[in-house]
């Protein structure tokens, strides 16, 4: 039906549902979560009940190797030893996720796996600081200078010498005596095992010969990143929607 002379036709946009009150929303942040939290939880599993610690395997060849390695700090290895730090900082995230859920609508859809995937990334980590205990030995060795050991010391006494040796059981213990070990705690640390192979090529200046990422990490790390980077590249995952206004009447 035509509308009336001098009368104007408006088209109402439909104003999007709160996130808490759409099945969607729920289903696009907790699945992601779910599905990258299980992966990262059976992967760190999988890895350290197969390799031994000396053990590299090729998973793409020339790109990805697997080979265990313990982390007593942040992402990429940051601020280690803070393991209190840490966890209040994963509570503090994980609060902020639910908050942002919690304010968001059924249309921002990106914003909803982006969450997803921090919340993933946040508990696979908190996790391992929570139930993957440690022996943190920080030692310093007479020509090679200042090294901190992550495993199970077998044998030792405070102030004596100690033996530690691969986490979790003990095999291939060293021996590090008195006056070398500087400190000696145990504590939660994180299980990682994803390293890229690639190299700076030798003409690059500064770092020719290196690493182009040079630390180990989990897909809890890598889930947290993509995450923040979601949040980052399409703030907070909305779209605007305005509603269309009624054309100005001509005299």
């Amino acid at each position: 039906m035509n509308a009336a002379p001098g009368c104007t036709e408006t088209t109402q946009v439909p104003t999007p549902r709160p996130a808490l009150a759409h099945v969607h929303s729920h289903l696009r942040l907790w699945l992601t979560m779910v599905i990258l939290l299980g992966l990262d939880l059976w992967s760190k599993h999988w890895v350290f009940a197969h390799f031994n610690h000396r053990e590299v395997q090729s998973f793409i060849p020339g790109v990805v190797d697997l080979q265990r390695s313990m982390n007593d700090g942040a992402v990429f290895g940051s601020f280690t030893g803070q393991v209190p730090l840490f966890v209040l900082a994963s509570l503090a995230a994980l609060a902020f996720v639910f908050y942002l859920f919690a304010s968001s609508s059924s249309r921002q859809r990106v914003m909803h796996i982006a969450l997803g995937l921090i919340l993933a990334g946040a508990l696979g980590n908190l996790y391992d600081r929570a139930w993957i205990k440690a022996d943190v030995l920080k030692v310093s060795v007479a020509g090679s200078g200042d090294h901190t050991l992550i495993g199970t010391v077998v044998e030792g006494t405070p102030g004596g010498d100690i033996w530690i040796g691969a986490w979790p059981d003990g095999k291939e213990a060293q021996r590090f005596s008195a006056d070398e070990v500087r400190s000696l705690r145990r504590q939660g640390v994180v299980r990682d095992f994803i390293k890229f192979v690639p190299k700076f090529p030798r003409w690059v200046p500064g770092l020719g010969g290196r690493d182009v990422w040079p630390w180990v990490f989990n897909i809890a790390d890598a889930a947290l990143v993509c995450g923040v980077l979601g949040l980052v590249l399409c703030p907070w995952g909305r779209r605007t929607h305005a509603q269309t206004e009624p054309p100005a009447e001509h005299a």
